[in-house]
């Protein structure tokens, strides 16, 4: 970590300005010294994440249900799908951060915000939902007129629907219940455990991970891209990517990992609750329905951008004022 804090003479203006951001940017971790590469620690954590959880978890519920794991009752799969989650992706988050950087709770951000932290990015989260759900319906309004009018993005679409329909079923499976157990237990599955688990590895060890090398919109950005990647659901990695963006710079700007953690509640609290209200088929539909209409889904789309650019142009100026 020395090389954050000395500042070689030879280098010009532009080199140490820059090099002067990135001191401010890791300024909370410069007592830090990473036992390996902290790149190499970040990319660890994301082979780790896909190896544990994807591919052990799911061997996890082979190994206790066998292959009729369908047929099992459905608490019981979601118990270990939550077991799985804490087991492959809180504890190795927790185990690399001690491992690699010794101070878990500088790493992942163990801090509690104040509350106007929270009120102030959980409006982002009330922006962006609707924002997203315009934005993956005009996505899908105009990836069905490519697969129309050519037979290359047809048949990628086809494939692609295929994989779709293995993961909504598998989220149906876990999210759809009548009795009130059924339901406390699919907040849990959903809205309670992920945000704990996953903000805690991706905000909190890879992204802080990358930050001891670049900039914080790259780190943000990196992780986002891999969070999307990680929940394999093909019609909504662009909207999983901004969400995930929004969760890395709400964790930086705060510099605490329960604000992402809320956020993330929040989003998956409200899927759930309308998957209640009308059923997973609705929610997880990507088809494009009779009243759709793409330029008032348009219009919507960019005014909520807008407003949602405003609010993270007052969020920058709140923090330059109230934070050094």
């Amino acid at each position: 970590m020395n090389e954050l804090k000395n500042t070689d003479p030879d280098k010009g203006p532009e080199e140490r300005e820059g090099e002067s951001e990135k001191n401010n940017n890791n300024s909370s971790v410069n007592h830090i010294f990473p036992k390996i590469s902290p790149i190499a620690a970040g990319i660890m954590g994301l082979v780790g994440v896909f190896i544990l959880y994807q591919i052990a978890g799911s061997g996890l519920i082979l190994i206790i249900f066998g292959l009729n794991y369908k047929t099992a009752p459905i608490n019981s799969v979601r118990l270990i799908t939550m077991a799985s989650q804490l087991l492959f992706i809180l504890l190795p988050a927790l185990v690399l951060s001690k491992l690699v950087y010794e101070d878990v709770t500088t790493i992942i951000r163990a801090h509690l915000p104040k509350i106007e932290e929270i009120l102030l990015f959980s409006l982002g989260i009330v922006l962006l939902f609707p924002l997203l759900n315009n934005l993956m319906a005009i996505q899908n309004y105009f990836l069905d007129f490519l697969a129309k009018n050519s037979t290359f993005i047809h048949s990628i679409k086809v494939s692609v629907d295929k994989l779709n329909e293995v993961v909504n079923e598998t989220y149906g499976n876990l999210l759809s219940g009548n009795t009130l157990t059924d339901k406390i237990m699919i907040v849990l599955v959903a809205c309670v455990v992920p945000p704990l688990c996953e903000e805690t590895m991706f905000r909190g060890f890879i992204q802080r991970s990358f930050e001891f090398r670049l900039k914080p919109f790259w780190a943000a950005g990196i992780t986002a891209v891999f969070f999307a990647l990680y929940h394999v659901n093909p019609y909504g990695l662009i909207a999983l990517f901004i969400l995930g963006f929004y969760f890395g710079f709400a964790a930086y700007t705060t510099e605490s990992i329960v604000v992402p953690m809320i956020l993330h509640f929040l989003n998956n609290f409200v899927q759930v609750i309308l998957i209640f209200i009308y059923g997973d088929q609705e929610i997880f539909n990507t088809g494009i329905t009779k009243n759709f209409d793409l330029m008032s889904s348009l219009s919507t789309f960019f005014l909520l951008a807008i407003v949602f650019a405003a609010l993270i142009y007052l969020i920058k100026k709140y923090y330059s004022k109230n934070k050094i």
